[in-house]
């Protein structure tokens, strides 16, 4: 790929500081060594078997998911010919997983082998308290991924994300939201992770076949973290995300501005694909100027005319209210 456009890197010397540009970031940005000083850090610095040991002796003992590529595969976690996942996933105990990393590291071809979005609290003990960030008075949920090289392909998530490289490196490959199109995302329901990935493999895009993916190019971000650095991507920004080094570990934090009460907008557009996108054009006309009515104009002229105390979920929600439509909407689904 061409030369792309390096995120910004801004400083961030204590809480104040990262909670300022965090709440005033309107695109991604780079801070090197925010977690140099985390013990994890600087075991991972000293070897990939000191990071490895120091997890193994705060784990809990039970099962953990990981993602075993096959045998010649490469790094690359995605779909086979048939559009099946060319990984599987199994269950196994931590200093299982982790020992056959240790094997596999100087492996000229290894299998990739990936724990993903392990919490930090559910399977350690004390792991996330002595390796945080201070997010003041966010309440994020506090992930680790540990791996060999992978390549995941270019997907989004709904909360904001602060990525913090604690052994290995990385690389990221950012697009802004709109980019979406340019992308050639993949299905909405077979996916690798839950949310829909970009077709393109960025290590030999084919133009003929992805050839919007050069726009997405010319919008592209792209930053190499080493252990201690951390990027900020904004949520629904596209991300694609390398691990670099035979054995890499990624701590980051997921939050969200609006209420844990809200719902997920990607559940909004599953139910829209069942209910309108196949129905005549006319109708999909109607029910777009109705979206656009209470959902994304939504003024004044929506319930002017309802007396206060009568506009029910036409007013903005609350817990309670939302609570009501979603018992509505599981009723209606079931039936």
């Amino acid at each position: 790929m061409a030369d792309l456009r390096p995120v910004t890197e801004v400083q961030a010397a204590d809480a104040a500081a990262l909670d300022h540009q965090l709440r005033t970031a309107k695109a991604p940005f780079v801070v090197r060594g925010l977690v140099a000083d985390w013990p994890l850090v600087q075991a991972a610095k000293r070897s990939s078997q000191a990071a490895r040991d120091y997890l193994v002796e705060r784990h809990r003992d039970v099962p953990f998911t990981v993602s075993v590529g096959q045998a010649g595969g490469g790094e690359r976690l995605f779909y086979d010919d048939a559009m099946a996942m060319n990984f599987a996933t199994v269950r196994a105990k931590l200093p299982e997983i982790l020992g056959e990393m240790g094997r596999v590291e100087q492996d000229a071809d290894p299998r990739a082998i990936y724990l993903a979005s392990i919490d930090m609290r559910g399977f350690f003990d004390g792991l996330e308290e002595a390796n945080r960030v201070d997010l003041g008075t966010r309440e994020p949920l506090a992930s680790i991924w540990i791996g060999t090289r992978t390549r995941i392909a270019a997907h989004n998530d709904l909360p904001d994300n602060l990525a913090c490289v604690a052994a290995g490196r990385r690389r990221f490959t950012l697009f802004p939201p709109d980019q979406f199109r340019n992308l050639h995302l993949g299905p909405l329901d077979n996916t690798p992770a839950g949310r829909a990935v970009s077709m393109v493999d960025f290590t030999a895009p084919d133009a003929e076949r992805h050839p919007r993916f050069a726009e997405a190019l010319a919008h592209a971000q792209v930053a190499e973290l080493e252990a201690g650095d951390a990027i900020h991507i904004p949520g629904l920004w596209w991300h694609h995300v390398e691990g670099l080094a035979p054995f890499n570990i990624l701590v980051n934090y997921w939050w969200r501005d609006a209420p844990r009460w809200f719902g997920q907008p990607q559940d909004a557009l599953h139910h829209a694909l069942l209910a309108i996108r196949d129905l005549p054009p006319e109708q999909k006309e109607h029910w777009r100027e109705v979206f656009d009515h209470y959902v994304f104009t939504n003024d004044d002229s929506v319930t002017a005319h309802i007396p206060p105390g009568g506009r029910g979920v036409l007013d903005p929600l609350t817990a309670e209210s939302a609570g009501r439509l979603r018992a509505f909407l599981l009723r209606q689904l079931a039936k």
